[in-house]
């Protein structure tokens, strides 16, 4: 068990989408709910990574590692939902083709965010210590072997809008 895991905080998110609990994990019902496992294995194996997140284009977490708490795991997705539009939106004005991938650099930490299949984002937390290309190289290997699974569904407008 991970330090900032405890037994009242299970391993996988399990509470229907918009709830406000802190309770860590996924969300069974929606595409990549069982992905978890994959990006557990990811924080494990690559050195100084804290956190991963798949998430759809428009910030919905659909799935994230080990130990995270509800509200960090939206604010996360949000975030780099937002980076990677921005990234994009760049792209496109100055034609300079797709985002591959978005980084951002922080005092005590970096934010890497990659497509993962169409029309979601694998965002991964590690400390300043990581090594970059082997944690990039790391994400583009998770997102080639699973990627037709980490594919979310788009929502359309009437969805974005609730009931």
């Amino acid at each position: 068990m991970r330090p900032d895991q405890t037994p009242e905080h299970p391993a996988h998110f399990s509470e229907p989408a918009g709830t406000t609990s802190d309770a860590p994990g996924t969300t069974p019902d929606r595409p990549g709910a069982d992905l978890g496992w994959l990006l557990d294995d990811l924080v494990s194996r690559t050195d100084h990574v804290r956190q991963a997140v798949l998430l759809t284009a428009d910030g919905l977490p659909l799935s994230c590692s080990d130990g995270m708490r509800r509200r960090d795991i939206e604010h996360l997705a949000a975030v780099c939902s937002g980076f990677h539009s921005l990234a994009r939106s760049a792209g496109e004005r100055f034609d300079a083709g797709e985002v591959r991938q978005t980084m951002v650099m922080l005092d005590d930490a970096y934010l890497f965010i990659t497509p993962a299949g169409n029309g979601s984002r694998l965002a991964v937390l590690s400390e300043v210590q990581t090594d970059v290309g082997q944690l990039a190289h790391e994400m583009a290997l998770l997102v080639r072997r699973v990627g037709r699974h980490m594919a979310a569904t788009v929502r359309s407008t009437a969805d974005a809008a609730g009931p």
